[in-house]
């Protein structure tokens, strides 16, 4: 069996568009999708406020339509979820991804809309870690999905629940309704579960990664950007997870359960000696000293109810009405507090003083 292939290269804002595609091809695309068939192009929207690091960027969009147009694939459409936190719409100007979607007329389709698509109960053929006795009455996941490619679109960040977040986690929002918070004390057997189901459904699977702006600590959303020019892809989600972690300076087999666990399941590979780094490989002898971190929401509020004195009362608190003064406690913390306290003070200096800012403007 030949090993994964993992593309890393160094980038700038001048080449970022061109590197993915060489990125893409690096890492073999046209062995991994079917051309034939429609790509969901799944970015990331961790928060519709462009914070540095933490969302899709106008540039790994633009480059990865255009990897797959290299490869002829030209039936491509945009899937957009939303969560309690974010807002896809407005999410899509602010980010300025309707930009480049407008540029090469891609369609975009919403899984929260049901005139884009319905949800229907799908009972998965490979064993589940968690999802089956968390929704005991059937796992929702969107008709659309079957039978398409799906290329994935994170960025390199920390998560203050899964330590890093990339490839696995972007399935989180797309393939579950707006339920998936009941998982969050299984978070990482639920990513493995969801990789199960990708594999059933799909009839290809990517990712690019952008770290031209990675994020440290608290993530996803409150984070401390740090420029390290580089971007990812590769068609093995657990590989290209496991590099980003380990150049942010986490083990990924030991600080990463949801990258060890899909290791072991053979659902793809998690340790960096059994994959084939390409491209600039010497990238993975970096280590960036990242951070998980905690912020006030996390430390009162996600961090006990989800994995400490909570746990008893989840139900309670997550599936009873109750759980609308949680939705509008993160909604004040990020969006009224947050951001114009601190986050948009941060965004403003990036667009100004950063390399990446400055070509997010030029967007």
């Amino acid at each position: 069996m030949s090993k994964p292939k993992v593309a890393i290269l160094r980038t700038t804002p001048e080449t970022v568009v061109d590197d993915y595609r060489r990125a893409m091809k690096l890492a073999d695309i046209d062995k991994h999708i079917d051309v034939s068939k429609v790509t969901i192009l799944k970015d990331n929207i961790s928060w519709h406020y462009p914070f540095p690091g933490a969302n899709t960027t106008p540039w790994q969009m633009e480059g990865s339509i255009l990897g797959l147009r290299d490869v002829g694939n030209n039936d491509i459409v945009c899937v957009q979820n939303e969560t309690v936190v974010t807002r896809a719409k407005k999410g899509e100007r602010l980010l300025k991804l309707d930009v480049v979607l407008n540029k090469y007329n891609i369609p975009v389709l919403y899984n929260f809309n049901p005139r884009d698509m319905k949800w229907i109960r799908y009972e998965p053929k490979a064993k589940m870690k968690a999802l089956d006795w968390i929704f005991p009455k059937g796992i929702m996941i969107p008709d659309y999905f079957f039978g398409k490619n799906i290329l994935h679109q994170p960025t390199v960040k920390c998560h203050i629940y899964t330590t890093t977040t990339g490839a696995m986690k972007n399935a989180f929002g797309g393939l579950l309704n707006e339920s998936r918070h009941m998982t969050h004390s299984v978070i990482h057997e639920t990513l493995v579960d969801l990789l199960k189901i990708q594999y059933e459904i799909h009839t290809g699977i990517f990712a690019v990664m952008d770290g031209t702006t990675a994020g440290n600590g608290p993530g996803p959303r409150t984070m401390i950007p740090e420029e390290k020019d580089v971007i990812l892809a590769s068609a093995d989600q657990v590989a290209i997870d496991a590099v980003a972690a380990k150049m942010m300076g986490f083990n990924p087999m030991d600080d990463l359960l949801y990258v060890r666990l899909a290791h072991e399941e053979g659902l793809g590979i998690g340790r960096l000696e059994e994959m084939d780094i390409v491209g600039d490989s010497e990238c993975c002898n970096e280590n960036w000293c990242f951070h998980r971190g905690d912020n006030v929401a996390s430390k009162l509020g996600g961090r006990p109810l989800w994995f400490g004195w909570g746990r008893k009362f989840q139900k309670l608190f997550f599936q009873t009405p109750i759980v609308y003064l949680f939705i509008f406690a993160s909604f004040m913390y990020h969006d009224m507090l947050h951001w114009p306290l601190a986050g948009n003070k941060i965004f403003q200096n990036w667009k100004r003083e950063s390399k990446w800012g400055k070509l997010f403007e030029q967007y």
